[in-house]
């Protein structure tokens, strides 16, 4: 946390130091605004130069980062380009027009300053500072993308490990094990289709999950074999509501992110609890997947947290923040005894 204050500081700092260096060297131009004004070096009011040098100054550092934090990203990024653009005429004519009057204003003699001069150099000036603008802005965001490419990378790394060690929990698979033995003694019916799931759920544990992305179709039924087997494992002691669906075969999705939000629901709406619910519900529609997971929970009891439970949901969090870096809404929270968990997610 410290390096990261530390990093920020240094960066306001170059920052800082660029712009004073940029705007304390010799007014390289402004003579075109007083090449016609020997008056005006002659009668010259220092402190108030120097006071409406760095109001025009500041103007042009809060066009710097308007266009390069806010316009490019949500415009210029966003394909709105006629938008952008009208933008882009209306701060210079704000900042045309301003500094204009503050100069005539307290700088100049009537009639000694000339609009069409002070238009020309506006115009250099402001297109350099476009100019900066633009060039800060792309090297930033390439160092982004790289960076995060490289984090992308190492997290792959680490999550793929966890996955192939098993996403579910292990006191869950030696449940539901204990749970098959007891059909096989009574020759229950169960016992082939609680196996055929099984087989299934542990087949994409440990070959789709290596895979980059996966069809959504694949997610559902690997959500929907773990959720029956844990419906058969708690049996009538749990009301579990389930709606999955999809509209579009299309969309694809990171292997294995839903289920431990799935699994967290399980572990912790399970305990003690008067008449255990778990409300799941899934769809897919213009680009968008929308999941909520909703569990009752008791405030006062305290589970042991099962350290081979998966990635957990802190990892879930980061995952989602590096796969689906600005395209993914997570909500959780915790609202009348219940712990409800939302989240969006851009497909494409």
């Amino acid at each position: 946390m410290n390096n990261g204050r530390y990093k920020k500081g240094f960066v306001i700092l170059i920052h800082i130091t660029a712009w004073v260096v940029l705007f304390t060297l010799p007014y390289l131009l402004r003579p075109s605004y007083h090449a016609n004004n020997q008056k005006y070096h002659e009668q010259e009011d220092t402190v108030l130069n120097f006071c409406i040098g760095r109001t025009i100054d500041l103007l042009l550092i809060g066009f710097f980062y308007l266009n390069a934090i806010v316009l490019i990203e949500k415009l210029f990024y966003q394909k709105k380009y006629t938008l952008y653009t009208l933008s882009i005429l209306g701060y210079f004519f704000f900042f045309w027009l301003t500094s204009w009057n503050l100069l005539r204003a307290f700088t100049y003699t009537e009639n000694a300053f000339s609009l069409r001069k002070h238009l020309s150099f506006s115009i250099f000036v402001f297109l350099f500072i476009f100019a900066c603008s633009i060039a800060y802005k792309t090297i930033k965001d390439k160092f982004y993308f790289e960076n995060l490419a490289i984090e992308r990378e190492r997290e792959n790394l680490k999550t793929e490990l966890s996955l192939l060690r098993s996403q579910v929990s292990p006191h869950f698979m030696f449940n539901v094990l204990n749970n098959m033995v007891a059909l096989a003694r009574k020759q229950s019916d169960l016992l082939e289709p609680s196996l055929i799931k099984l087989s299934s759920l542990m087949r994409y544990m440990l070959y789709e999950a290596g895979e980059e992305k996966v069809s959504l179709d694949k997610e559902i039924d690997y959500l929907q074999s773990y959720i029956d087997l844990q419906k058969q494992r708690f049996g009538k002691r749990l009301t579990v509501n389930l709606q999955l669906n999809q509209l579009d075969k299309s969309y694809e999705i990171e292997p294995m992110l839903l289920i431990p939000f799935v699994e967290n629901a399980f572990k912790h709406g399970t305990g003690i609890i008067e008449q255990p619910s778990i409300d799941i519900s899934l769809h897919a529609n213009n680009n968008i997947l929308y999941f909520q997971i909703e569990n009752k929970y008791n405030a006062a009891s305290v589970e042991i947290k099962d350290t081979a439970s998966g990635i957990g949901l802190t990892n879930v969090k980061r995952r989602l923040e590096l796969l689906y870096t600005q395209k993914h809404e997570l909500s959780i929270a915790k609202h009348n005894e219940k712990f409800i968990v939302s989240l969006q997610i851009h497909l494409l």
